[in-house]
């Protein structure tokens, strides 16, 4: 393991700690990080991995802006993904970005099932022919109060740790 993967890991660990406690993701985490990227590719790979640092930064930043425009997730969000971007390039945040997709979806299907069946809501979907039929409003999803919020946050660890189990940097 490399010295970058490691500050990727405990970026991680403190950024979903901090999402899931207070659904925040701080910039005090997130600007040393970035900083000590942008510093140890510089050093260590020459202008080239400067280069790489800073495309991973704005991929990942652009991944996430037109959700975060839409209000759909919070500027931390977007933040961690263009700082785990920095440390380890362009391609890993792509592929990070497929995984998340995924994690992201299943993690806000199970929150949305969860809250149907705890509102009792799916009686009535039980008895109707679709949720269009229903009229059922996705209010669970689009409420911004920080109990009611997907914790995106996790969605982006996951991401990242199955890219770097794809990569063979973490091994299980």
């Amino acid at each position: 393991m490399q010295i970058l993967d490691g500050l990727l890991i405990v970026l991680m660990t403190i950024c979903l700690f901090t999402d899931l406690k207070s659904r925040k993701i701080y910039n005090h985490v997130l600007l040393p990080s970035l900083l000590l990227a942008l510093i140890f590719q510089f050093f260590t790979n020459g202008w080239i991995g400067l280069t790489s640092s800073l495309l991973g930064l704005v991929v990942g930043f652009a991944i996430l802006l037109i959700p975060y425009m839409m209000r759909g997730m919070g500027a931390g969000d977007v933040k961690l993904m263009a700082v785990i971007g920095a440390i380890q390039g362009p391609v890993f945040i792509l592929t990070t970005a497929v995984y998340m997709a995924i994690i992201g979806g299943v993690v806000a299907l199970l929150l949305i099932l969860f809250r149907l069946v705890k509102s009792k809501q799916w009686l009535a979907l039980f008895y109707r022919n679709s949720l269009m039929t229903y009229g059922m409003k996705l209010t669970v999803v689009r409420n911004h109060s920080s109990s009611q919020t997907l914790p995106y946050g996790v969605a982006i660890v996951g991401g990242a740790l199955c890219t770097m189990i794809s990569q063979g940097v973490i091994r299980l």
